[in-house]
């Protein structure tokens, strides 16, 4: 099973950007999702989270600007990015909690991160 982080990059304060995650190889099903991000010298946090149900969960720090969705046909989740601030600049990360088919078991998976640089 692959998480693959896409739609990161450069964009000025106020600006938008919009990330995808892809999940990929031997997937029975996905339960939740979400996306994490961690700054230099800082810890990794939490953005937002999604249920399959398509229920959102979000940060405080986040809440009004970001919207997170998934389409689980796909097998992806977005993050829609609007009224950026500096700050908001980290690598951004994705989970999923996933069933894998190979180990029918429920298995945490992290894809690699997308850079998010917010800056004038």
């Amino acid at each position: 099973v692959q998480l693959q982080a896409s739609g990161g990059g450069w964009v000025r304060p106020g600006g938008s950007l919009s990330l995808s995650c892809a999940a990929s190889g031997s997937i029975f099903s996905i339960n939740d999702m979400g996306w994490y991000r961690q700054a230099p010298g800082k810890p990794r946090e939490l953005v937002a989270t999604i249920t399959r149900e398509s229920s959102p969960n979000y940060s405080d720090s986040v809440k009004g600007r970001f919207t997170v969705s998934r389409n689980n046909a796909k097998r992806t989740m977005y993050l829609q990015m609007t009224s950026l601030k500096p700050e908001d600049t980290a690598v951004y990360l994705c989970n999923a909690n996933v069933l894998n088919a190979d180990y029918v078991q429920w298995m945490d998976y992290w894809g690699e991160g997308t850079l998010v640089t917010v800056s004038s």
